[in-house]
């Protein structure tokens, strides 16, 4: 029963942190787009195939 007396601030302490760090991530615009990067992963970027001279990049591959 002594151990409640510990453990109960201590979950009380760790759930008013996580808690803060929430509103702070709230506050700060965390989450303000959050579709942004999953929509950006997919566009396609131009790759440069030719060099300065017109000739034809190799890849390696």
């Amino acid at each position: 029963m002594n151990i409640l007396a510990f453990l109960i601030p201590v979950a009380l302490l760790l759930g008013g942190a996580g808690l803060a760090l929430f509103f702070w991530a709230m506050r700060d615009g965390q989450f303000e787009d959050l579709e942004g990067a999953a929509n950006r992963i997919l566009i396609d970027e131009e790759v440069e195939r030719e060099g300065s001279d017109g000739v034809e990049k190799e890849t390696g591959r």
